[in-house]
């Protein structure tokens, strides 16, 4: 279990992994998107209900089965005439599901985008740092995508905000 005390250091955690990644050259190779800690948008907090999605595996029935389970909850609560503010975050090896040269998924995903608005894709910018460093090249991410700096916190954040959690 996670102490407090730990938590704490997650800032200087943060602060290494840029000073590494500058020292080693990745962060110049890295794609020009800035990674800022995202928030949900307007649309979204006026949302009668809201859901994170998470994604950490690099497994095309888990990234099919979110899918599924957003269409499926935007058209519970459309029926009902009600508002449903969805995000689906993608971390570790489920930054694939996000990937322009890797989703197995992304022909879904830009329909899905275009048809709900209160729908977002959110990619770990510390993931896509990491693979970029490891692959030599920069890690494009599909359109759709917005970046934030940390999956795993974003989903924190959205847990305080009062997001459903859910993992397929």
């Amino acid at each position: 279990m996670t102490s407090v005390r730990s938590l704490s250091s997650w800032p200087f955690f943060f602060a290494s992994i840029v000073v590494a990644l500058v020292a080693s050259g990745a962060a110049a190779k890295a794609p020009v998107r800035k990674a800022e800690q995202s928030k949900p948008t307007n649309s979204a907090t006026k949302a009668m209900h809201k859901v994170a999605i998470q994604v950490n595996e690099n497994d095309k029935a888990l990234m099919d089965l979110a899918l599924n389970n957003a269409k499926n909850v935007i058209d519970y609560y459309k029926e009902k005439g009600e508002t449903v503010a969805i995000e689906i975050v993608a971390y570790g090896p489920g930054l694939n599901m996000l990937r322009a040269d890797t989703s197995p998924v992304k022909e879904r995903i830009a329909p899905m985008s275009l048809e709900n608005p209160n729908l977002a894709f959110i990619a770990c910018g510390i993931t896509q740092a990491n693979q970029s460093r490891a692959e030599g090249k920069p890690v494009t991410l599909i359109s759709e995508a917005k970046v934030t700096r940390s999956g795993v916190v974003h989903l924190i954040e959205l847990q305080k905000l009062g997001y459903a959690y859910i993992r397929p």
